[in-house]
């Protein structure tokens, strides 16, 4: 088979390597991979290693779509020909998420355990959840981190309502996954992104869309809510912006601190905070059992990813220069 591997850390460390097909473990599963969509994480994975304690030959990637080939003798969960996706941190089954106040956990797939950019990969059963029926390969590949972290976020920790209203500044793969579950549960949704977005973020289901580089970004929000300001806010940019999600959430509101992509060091004014008596949650993903229960949701819902592009497998560079364009929606690998 082959596979992607990095010997060392950076971009040009990358190659397609040839290797034996793995034989699964007593509790392992064969799966013959049909999809990784891929997050700007496995790129940063790649060219900086994130602090991460990486063994070489490293394969990169997390979110897997596939089929099962091959038990181990005492796989019990799945049979061969079940289609099956990856869960993002296979250590956090339900519950809350492993670790401690000195070390919380970040063991996940493609980061701290090997990934699935490979042809074939053999891993515990518990690392799968069965994919939606209702979704292709490419589709389900895109649940495992994006998906479900917008459905922990919105659904399992702030408790989105019908009626409610949710704030998305964004239109990366987790924002629109959040544009779709809250109207999914009869939110009213505001996005906000760059300009040329708009139309197809209405075509989603966006009640309204704000350009992000209005100057007066919070008093538009302020006028599309009539002042009330949003019950729920996923904060997926991260840095300065938490300051401007504390000014817009609305008296009792939640916001969802999950993205960094303006830095790991939030700040926000501490009196809207107090005296709107807001909740922030620190996101990270989500379980498996979370992971589950949006599989069922999305059967039920028809919830449908939005894919941006698909590369084939021999292209995952192309793929991993796409992500620094701001996709709208997912990049995705597609093995055949």
């Amino acid at each position: 088979m082959l596979r992607w591997e990095i010997d060392a850390i950076g971009r040009d460390r990358l190659a397609l390597k040839e290797a034996a097909i793995p034989s699964p473990g007593d509790h392992d599963i064969l799966v013959k991979v049909k999809a990784v969509a891929l997050n700007y994480r496995d790129k940063m994975v790649i060219e900086s290693g994130r602090g991460l304690p990486i063994s070489f030959p490293f394969t990169p990637g997390s979110d897997l779509a596939g089929e099962v080939v091959a038990l181990g003798p005492n796989v019990s969960r799945f049979t061969p020909g079940d289609r099956v996706i990856s869960t993002f941190m296979p250590d956090w089954i339900d519950g809350l998420r492993p670790g401690d106040a000195r070390t919380p956990a970040y063991r996940t797939l493609g980061g701290y355990y090997p990934g699935v950019l490979a042809e074939y990969v053999a891993m515990s059963e518990d690392w799968f959840v069965r994919a939606p029926a209702t979704l292709n390969d490419v589709e389900a590949a895109t649940l495992p981190c994006a998906g479900v972290t917008a459905w922990f976020a919105l659904m399992e920790r702030a408790g989105v309502r019908s009626g409610d209203t949710v704030l998305i500044p964004s239109t990366g793969g987790v924002a629109l996954f959040g544009l779709q579950i809250a109207k999914a549960n009869g939110a009213e949704v505001i996005v906000s992104g760059a300009l040329e977005n708009g139309q197809r973020a209405r075509a989603l289901g966006a009640d309204h869309y704000i350009d992000k580089t209005r100057e007066d970004w919070v008093e538009a929000v302020y006028a599309a809510t009539g002042d009330r300001g949003a019950d729920h806010i996923l904060e997926v940019i991260g840095g300065s912006h938490l300051a401007r999600s504390v000014q817009v959430a609305a008296v009792g509101g939640h916001i969802c601190q999950i993205g960094a992509l303006d830095g790991f060091d939030v700040s926000a004014p501490a009196m809207p905070l107090m005296l709107k008596d807001v909740t922030i949650h620190g996101i990270g993903t989500g379980s498996r059992r979370a992971l589950t229960r949006l599989v069922r949701a999305v059967d039920r819902t028809g919830i449908k990813p939005v894919i941006d592009t698909r590369y084939p497998f021999a292209d995952l560079s192309a793929a991993l220069d796409h992500l620094d364009r701001g996709p709208f929606g997912k990049v995705v690998i597609e093995l055949p």
